[in-house]
């Protein structure tokens, strides 16, 4: 198994259990679903709402981009970083998914989800691979086998060719295309 592959193993089982969680938490209590749900409002979704769409766009790239780089760079903490915004995106995702499947129809959860999905969430599994492949590096460096300085940039190109350029698809996508599936829908 590949280094990449590992990583994105990994990425996979700690979004899947953090998802998992939150959807599990939000059910038992909808309270923490209401929490999440203020919360993201009040810090991300509130003014960007407001917004054209052209400039919704640039801040769903904004912060997905940011969440992409801390996991991709999180891995200079070993992985902890990395480990944490994976925990935290997922949890935050699983209780929102879980207040919205109990008003809506799985049709239109996947409206809402799956057009820019497709792009962010392997963008965000591509950054969580990276980072735990750039704590590999690191811990092998501290060994004395390998030179993690030269990983890093092989990495750091890999996320400028592919994650960047997924984040930046499923912004104009989320901001442009999932409204407007969302309309049919509903």
């Amino acid at each position: 198994m590949s280094e990449y592959t590992r990583g994105i193993a990994i990425t996979v089982v700690f979004l899947a259990l953090s998802l998992g969680v939150g959807a599990w938490m939000t059910a038992r209590n909808p309270e923490v679903g209401q929490q999440v749900m203020s919360m993201i409002r009040d810090t991300i979704i509130g003014e960007a709402l407001d917004s054209s769409r052209p400039v919704l766009a640039l801040k769903i790239f904004i912060n997905n981009l940011q969440a992409c780089v801390l996991m991709f760079l999180g891995g200079a903490t070993l992985g902890a970083l990395t480990v944490f915004i994976i925990g935290t995106n997922g949890f935050v995702i699983g209780s929102i998914l879980e207040l919205v499947g109990r008003e809506h129809s799985p049709l239109y959860v996947a409206a809402a989800l799956v057009p820019h999905g497709i792009f962010e969430i392997p963008a965000f599994v591509i950054s969580g691979a990276l980072g735990f492949s750039l704590a590999a590096a690191l811990l092998r460096e501290g060994y004395g086998e390998g030179d993690a300085a030269d990983r890093a940039r092989e990495m750091g190109r890999l996320f400028l060719v592919v994650v960047l350029p997924l984040v930046a698809v499923a912004a104009l996508v989320e901001a442009f295309i999932t409204p407007e599936i969302l309309r049919m829908v509903v």
